[in-house]
């Protein structure tokens, strides 16, 4: 697409006039056409008015110093502008695409997905939007849409020298010309003949884009892998299910090859510790998720925490949660990392909100177990954790087959039981915040049990691209949700807010405020300290993605996507009724003061 002279002058004009307020706000300035380097991005919260990362810096705090918009102002918060945008077709076993993403902003300029993978560019000067240019990929509905277990969703975009990096959910990799909206490049990362599809944002560190996979519902061998921007090429794939001879193999203990077919999918974006050049990233469940029988031993690294050599992706350490998991817990969460003082010294710790409903402080240079607690209200698959090892109390680690609490686990023989939380978690996917000055970390939290039917796995059943289980979930009771604060220097839950709705889209924390969407459509900001609401705005549509915050013009704002999708109104929606009357959409709101 030719870009016209007005729109090179608009542009040219408005890089100046965004280093301009940069400089008289002391950062450094910053034109539109700017290259992003790996040292800006290491330096990502130097630029306070922009959100250059997937979870706003390579730690994953989700936090934003900007403070205009604070507690005492928010009460003046009011839609700035909307935007329209597409991908709302349904494809393969899903009636709709869904909003799931992280807007990036550098300089003025947003680029957004849709749940197809669509890259969309907005120049947000002005106090408007305004359209600059569309990628849309072409992803295949029927073929991708077939073996996505939990929606037509799509989390976001890196930004790399003048590229735009992007996934597809048929399991592309793609470069686009961040001036022109033309693609560069383009290469298959994943293959959706075997299962495998791609939701996440990529992250990339160095030179290298880091790509996780999910799809661990059809019988795939997970994997992390690095693809160099420079020359294009794929540089490491490390398996999350190690092969014969691999450490960790030899807890895979059954004589059907089930590792073959372990699931372990990586489809939420990591964390990066510039300090050891250490990517620590979530792994999913074991599959068949619920049959744990079919493969006795601990299963990993599924349900683990995992840390990897950024240049090389040799494997660091591990931390597994949820050993020979059955009831679908997976460990996908993003890792935050955060430094607080210790009894010896600075404790450097990795931060997970478990699906299991644990929340856990790992040591980020061992592995080791810190601290550990419940977030949820209600846990009755385990009476707790092992104050020095973190694992379930009821975990024995001379059985090949785990029972915890055996009267609500699944199996063979105990076929329907109810869980909880349910098997959608304690957190799902939607990203947690931390506030580094006040030492509070924000979870958004899904209040939850549902009810699990085993049904026995055999060989003969893992078939391509179709449903490898062990059974399935149904929702009798129920679901609300709350945002929980965590201080991480005690390791003790300091407030939570209860809320009508399960938490689905994600956090963003501001000195003093947090601020969070509702699957009903209300958003809302609430008391950084209290919990208190301090203002709500309903969009009218459900919200299913995380907020953000960034400056244009001088000026602060609050951006975030509307539209419900992902696997809650598919799997789950029995368990909120009143959430059937949201219609799907495709909708950008940005507030401002």
């Amino acid at each position: 697409m030719k870009r016209s002279s007005f729109d090179r002058k608009t542009m040219l004009r408005s890089g100046l006039l965004a280093g301009a307020v940069a400089a008289m706000l002391g950062a450094p300035p910053v034109l539109a056409a700017d290259e992003v380097t790996h040292d800006r991005l290491l330096k990502a919260d130097a630029e306070p008015g922009n959100w250059l990362l997937h979870h706003k810096n390579f730690s994953a705090h989700r936090f934003s110093s900007l403070k205009d918009i604070n507690r005492d102002t928010v009460k003046n918060l009011k839609v700035a502008w909307t935007m329209h945008l597409g991908g709302v077709e349904g494809g393969g076993i899903w009636t709709h695409g869904g909003l799931e993403g992280t807007p990036i902003v550098e300089n003025g300029f947003m680029y957004v997905t849709d749940g197809w993978g669509s890259v969309y560019k907005i120049d947000t000067h002005g106090g408007r939007g305004v359209m600059v240019w569309k990628m849309d990929p072409k992803t295949d509905h029927d073929w991708a849409g077939a073996v996505a277990c939990c929606g037509v969703d799509n989390r976001g975009v890196a930004l790399w020298g003048n590229l735009v990096i992007s996934h597809t959910l048929d399991g592309r990799l793609i470069a686009t010309n961040k001036e022109t909206g033309q693609v560069a490049w383009q290469r298959n990362v994943a293959n959706p003949d075997k299962g495998e599809v791609v939701t996440g944002a990529p992250l990339v560190v160095k030179n290298l884009a880091i790509t996780g996979v999910a799809g661990a519902e059809y019988g795939i061998r997970g994997w992390i892998a690095a693809t160099d921007l420079s020359t294009q090429k794929e540089v490491w794939r490390t398996y999350t299910i190690p092969a014969k001879g691999e450490p960790g193999h030899e807890t895979w203990k059954d004589d059907k090859n089930a590792a073959a077919a372990g699931g372990g999918s990586t489809w939420v974006t990591g964390s990066y510790d510039p300090a050891t050049n250490t990517l620590i990233w979530g792994i999913g469940n074991p599959g068949p998720d619920w049959d744990n029988q079919y493969r006795p031993g601990d299963n990993l690294y599924t349900d683990s925490s995992l840390a990897l050599d950024a240049d090389t992706g040799k494997i660091k350490w591990h931390y597994q949660h949820t050993p020979n998991d059955p009831y679908d817990y997976d460990s996908v969460a993003e890792n935050v990392l955060v430094d607080v003082p210790g009894p010896n010294g600075t404790l450097k710790l990795a931060l997970e909100a478990d699906r299991n409903g644990f929340a856990y402080a790992i040591d980020r240079t061992t592995g080791k177990f810190v601290w550990g607690l419940p977030f949820v209200k209600k846990v009755n698959w385990t009476k707790g954790l092992d104050p020095e090892s973190g694992k379930p109390i009821e975990y024995d680690p001379k059985k090949d087959v785990q029972r915890y609490n055996a009267a609500v686990t699944p199996h063979r023989e105990n076929k329907v039981t109810d869980i909880c939380p349910g098997n959608m978690g304690g957190k799902n996917w939607p990203p947690t915040a931390y506030n580094p000055d006040l030492k509070l970390w924000y979870i958004p939290v899904i209040e939850s049990c549902n009810r699990i039917t085993v049904e026995e796995a055999t060989p003969d059943k893992l078939k391509a691209r179709e449903f490898w289980t062990g059974g399935g979930p149904s929702q009798p009771v129920l679901i609300t949700g709350s945002v929980a604060a965590v201080d991480v220097t005690t390791g003790k839950l300091a407030g939570k807010l209860e809320t009508p709705f399960p938490m689905l889209g994600g956090l963003l924390a501001t000195p003093d405020l947090v601020f969070a969407g509702q699957p009903s459509g209300e958003v809302m900001a609430l008391d950084a300290k209290t919990l208190e609401k301090r203002w709500e705005f309903n969009t009218g549509g459900g919200v299913n993605a995380p907020p953000i915050a960034f400056t244009v013009d001088g000026k602060q704002y609050i951006a975030i996507l509307v539209g419900l999708g992902g696997a809650w109104d598919k799997w789950f929606i029995d368990a909120t009724p009143e959430l059937k009357r949201i219609q799907p959409g495709s909708m950008l709101y940005v507030f401002s003061l």
